[in-house]
C-alpha cells in the first residue's frame, strides 16, 4: 500500500463539492461523502478526477 503525505491530505478537498475527504488507508482511497465518490490513490498520488473515481455503495456509506 502506498503512503500519502499527511500534509497533502489536509489540503485536499473533493474536486466536485469542495468538501473534506476521508482517507481510507485500507482501500487506498479518498472518500467524498458529499459527492458519493471514492477517489483512488495510486503510487501515493490521489487521482482527483471524476472519471477515476468509483461511486460509493450503501455498504461504503454504512462504514462511515
Amino acid at each position: 500500500l502506498s503512503k500519502v503525505d499527511p500534509r497533502l491530505l489536509e489540503l485536499l478537498v473533493c474536486p466536485l463539492t469542495k468538501t473534506r475527504l476521508i482517507y481510507d488507508a485500507a482501500a487506498c482511497e479518498l472518500i467524498s461523502i458529499a459527492a458519493g465518490l471514492a477517489f483512488p490513490i495510486r503510487n501515493g498520488v490521489p487521482l482527483m478526477i471524476e472519471d477515476a473515481a468509483r461511486p460509493l455503495t450503501d455498504d461504503d456509506l454504512k462504514r462511515r
